[in-house]
């Protein structure tokens, strides 16, 4: 049985990771250009008449050595990155890509640092806190009839607190591609 309380981040040095992170980038374009899924992008601005499923989780939280810049800017990239995914319409044999529906958190694109789990440590990158809104997207999706297809969970406990509304291990940690 493995023990999972003493698992640690393989380190990687800064090229490799680099390197990793071009090669895995290309592969995903790869698939979502050349691999046959059709991808949803059609939008509706209407509301729809039944509601399936809602979900609330708190925006703010006070975390240990966390400062709270960090939370004020993820809400900011929530919001961005919602104006892409808010009214998405899934139609039967469509597939729903979160990062090929908001596309990459850029500061152009408004973006600002926020908190990102890096081998597990907190950093400060563009578009953090991104994660939140994955974890939302997985956790509503296992209460409907849709199938999820591909989804990678969090390592460790990332805010172990007693107010939890989902119970761990269901979360989706994203990095661009």
């Amino acid at each position: 049985m493995n023990d999972y309380k003493n698992l640690k981040p393989i380190y990687r040095s800064k090229l490799r990771v680099f390197l990793g992170k071009q090669y895995y980038r290309l592969l995903r374009y790869l698939n979502w250009y050349f691999g046959g899924k059709k991808y949803t992008k059609r939008k509706s601005n209407n509301h729809l008449k039944y509601i399936y499923f809602t979900h609330r989780t708190p925006l703010f939280r006070k975390l240990r050595n966390v400062d709270m810049w960090l939370q004020h800017n993820k809400v900011v990239n929530l919001k961005i990155a919602l104006k892409r995914v808010n009214g998405i319409l899934i139609h039967p044999g469509e597939t729903f890509s979160y990062w090929k529906t908001i596309g990459k958190p850029t500061k152009y694109k408004g973006y600002k640092k926020g908190m990102n789990l890096y081998y597990g440590k907190f950093r400060a990158e563009t578009g953090g806190g991104l994660c939140q809104l994955s974890n939302l997207i997985f956790w509503m999706t296992l209460h409907t009839p849709l199938t999820v297809v591909e989804r990678h969970r969090h390592s460790f406990d990332v805010f172990p607190d007693s107010n939890r509304t989902q119970p761990f291990g269901s979360g989706a940690t994203c990095v661009y591609n």
